[in-house]
């Protein structure tokens, strides 16, 4: 069998194997039901649609013909190592500076990952986002994540 794109072979492998890796996860929670889904639910779902979504693509890359094979660019490491370094960043901050902080240093982290980097897009993104953040996961759900640093909620 003829791999007749390169992109699409690959990514639609990730697709699937990360569906699968975190079905399994997620089979480890109670499922519950529709009406009342339980903590793996929601996972599951979403999981089992990655899954699909890359068998389907891995698929296509087997059977469409594209021009000249489509084939892989060269990784782009810096983009890559800066999102993750700015997740890092913000697991690391989140309890000691609280959302007001750790929001704006996620997005100022991953902004350098980019291009186009300037400093009034940055700064309306940390508004929006950390009220966003705010509204959503402390205010909606009722999370219990710090919203100040530490060493100023006492």
């Amino acid at each position: 069998m003829k791999i007749k794109s390169q992109r699409d072979f690959f990514s639609g492998l990730m697709f699937l194997v990360v569906g699968v890796v975190f079905a399994v996860g997620a089979s480890n929670y109670s499922m519950g039901t529709s009406a009342k889904p339980g903590a793996g639910y929601f996972p599951l779902i979403l999981s089992v649609l990655m899954a699909v979504l890359g068998a389907v693509v891995l698929f296509k890359s087997l059977t469409i013909e594209t021009e000249g094979g489509d084939p892989i660019g060269a990784i782009a490491w810096r983009p890559l190592i800066v999102i993750v370094l700015s997740i890092a960043v913000f697991g690391a901050t989140i309890n000691r500076l609280g959302l007001v902080l750790a929001v704006p240093i996620l997005i100022m982290i991953s902004s350098l990952a980019g291009d186009e980097f300037k400093w009034l897009g940055v700064i309306l993104n940390s508004v929006v986002l950390t009220a966003f953040s705010w509204l959503i996961f402390v205010y909606g759900l009722k999370l219990t994540i710090p919203l100040w640093p530490s060493f100023i909620a006492g």
